[in-house]
């Protein structure tokens, strides 16, 4: 109720949120706001030493980000501040310090209202800050270490989530709940109220800046329309001038998520063309160039490479100055063709195939099928088809599983405790990166990567090098034909969605008659929430599947149902990250 005047003045209104974090997105959907996501590009480096307490911190980070959004679209414990950690031990060095201590969690938001004047950027910034005091219970070193390894610490400030399995380690707390969560919701409703309906104009600085973009993103604004909202990881919201009719309030809010929705396929192909062009590797050596130059090096014309290349600025995978344009960070880490956590060959796939596939989704949908289409690589890899056949099909389906699994291997290997484990056997790794990462964590295991022998012929281009790599092996062989390797663990990531549950059963029940007592599986899927739009990715994963091999993702329930009738009865869960969930399920010992 709180929020309903505001929201009523916001529904005609572009909101933008910039921040990338689940937890801020539900906290808002849930106080009632509609919004699109647009994360923050600025970096949180500030000098912590410079900031006299905690919350100056948070709150010139959450300013900082909000107004690095608003440019973009217009063109502590004992004096410490704790942030995520960066591994496991960064993860203990954190908790132990809170281990029984009273800490405060400080949230900075700066709320930016945009306006055009004189054809500049004019903002004016309304700033606070919510302080919670948290109490820790005294809790032992093992319990610590099991909270570690469940993986939960990993993205949150200060190395522990509140709202799950972190709420085990705290003890009582003073102040808002949910900004410990991530963002302090009564606060803000508060704040915004003032500001949509204000007794007079408070704690409102304007800062002017040198040029306005070439889009209706901001126009002139009342001192009704127009804001920004950050905590210090960030939110910011624009507005878009909903005109001054006095039946705008009658009117539908305006759909510009759906509009982006009809439109989205426009993004994809313009990313998948600069990748094919391999624009992005040519500016990692030579930028920043022009887009004359560009084309000339490309073997495109100018006037088609110039409307490609502000795609990609407007998509945030290029920026552009007067010198020319050059890679965002986002491209620069996701998009080079050789780069470690490269995406390139997933983009391939899908340019190449998945593509191509979803061109018949309507007749597949009619018919439940789809349409004369075969795996390539026997039927045990359902990806690819028969579009793209041969080696070349092989290694495009290598480079686009392996860049997906270094993204995420590291989640996998450390959701769930491996460590009483010494040996184990990751059946269809294809080039081994979670076999490599499981080695890394734990020094006493040794993986056997065991795949198709048209797979395991390509894996030498993918290995690492570092004295782990001696803990992996492969062998060739068809998990769904051949005896499988002995092994204390069987792992299967991103596997069991490729096939109908059929093949699954046949699948599980090998690996159950392979597995000594004691034994277990670690598995790794896109798993299905039971809130359809939290469930997204697994949905439309499972779609393309139509278009396969009638695989499709599962939900939890069902997958944990398929793994005890299987006799893995002791069965463990995690999720990572905002997909992917992780199994450990183990056969009773005798």
């Amino acid at each position: 109720r709180m929020m309903y005047p505001v929201i009523r003045k916001l529904q005609h209104k572009r909101v933008v949120l910039a921040s990338a974090s689940p937890r801020r997105q539900e906290i808002l959907s849930q106080a009632g706001l509609r919004f699109e996501v647009v994360p923050s590009r600025f970096k949180e480096k500030l000098n912590k030493s410079s900031f006299p307490t905690p919350h100056a911190y948070a709150i010139e980070t959450a300013k900082q980000k909000a107004l690095d959004v608003a440019r973009r679209m217009h063109q502590t414990i004992e004096g410490l501040i704790l942030e995520k950690p960066v591994d496991k031990q960064d993860a203990y060095w954190m908790l132990s310090r809170l281990n029984g201590k009273e800490h405060s969690v400080f949230t900075g938001v700066a709320i930016i209202h945009c306006f055009s004047q004189d054809g500049q950027l004019d903002v004016e910034i309304s700033q606070f800050y919510e302080e919670t005091v948290v109490m820790f219970s005294q809790l032992s070193e093992e319990l610590l270490w099991e909270y570690i390894h469940s993986g939960e610490p990993m993205d949150k400030a200060g190395g522990y989530g509140i709202q799950a399995l972190g709420g085990m380690l705290v003890e009582s707390i003073h102040g808002d709940f949910l900004n410990v969560v991530g963002f302090p919701l009564n606060h803000f409703c508060k704040k915004l109220a003032e500001l949509y309906f204000p007794p007079g104009a408070v704690g409102l600085q304007r800062v002017k800046h040198d040029s306005i973009p070439a889009v209706d993103t901001f126009e002139n604004l009342s001192e009704e329309e127009g804001a920004g909202l950050d905590r210090g990881g960030a939110q910011a919201r624009g507005t878009q001038d909903a005109g001054h009719d006095r039946t705008a309030e009658s009117l539908p809010p305006f759909p510009t998520g759906l509009l982006e929705l009809i439109a989205g396929f426009q993004a994809s192909k313009a990313l998948f063309t600069a990748c094919k062009l391999k624009v992005f590797d040519l500016l990692q050596h030579e930028a920043p160039l022009q887009a004359v130059d560009i084309a000339s090096k490309i073997d495109t014309s100018e006037h088609g490479t110039g409307r490609l290349l502000d795609v990609c600025v407007a998509l945030g995978l290029l920026e552009k100055t007067e010198r020319g344009y050059s890679n965002s960070d986002l491209a620069a880490l996701y998009l080079l063709s050789d780069g470690e956590f490269s995406l390139h060959g997933f983009i391939e796939l899908n340019d190449e195939h998945t593509w191509a596939a979803f061109t018949h989704l309507e007749s597949d949908v009619r018919e439940g099928s789809s349409r004369g289409h075969r795996a390539v690589g026997d039927e045990a890899e359902g990806l690819l088809q028969d579009s793209c056949p041969g080696r070349d099909a092989r290694l495009c389906f290598m480079r686009a599983k392996h860049g997906l699994a270094k993204l995420t291997a590291h989640q996998v290997a450390t959701a769930l405790d491996l460590s009483r484990f010494t040996s184990a056997c990751h059946l269809g790794g294809c080039t081994g990166a979670l076999a490599h990462k499981l080695a890394r964590e734990y020094p006493r295991l040794t993986v056997t990567v065991f795949d198709l022998p048209e797979v395991i012929e390509h894996v030498t281009c993918f290995q690492p090098s570092g004295p782990q790599t001696e803990q992996v092996s492969f062998v060739p062989g068809d998990f769904f034909k051949d005896s499988l390797p002995e092994a204390d663990l069987y792992v299967l990531s991103g596997i069991l969605h490729d096939w109908p549950d059929e093949k699954v059963h046949r699948l599980l029940s090998r690996i159950s008659g392979s597995c000594k007592p004691g034994g277990g599986l670690l598995v790794a899927e896109v798993a299905l929430d039971e809130d359809p739009r939290a469930a997204r990715p697994g949905l439309l994963r499972s779609l393309s599947r139509l278009l396969q091999t009638q695989g499709g993702e599962r939900s939890l329930t069902k997958s944990r149902q398929l793994l005890q009738l299987h006799g893995f009865t002791d069965v463990q869960v995690a999720r990572t990250g905002d997909v992917l969930h992780v199994v450990l399920a183990t056969r009773p010992a005798t």
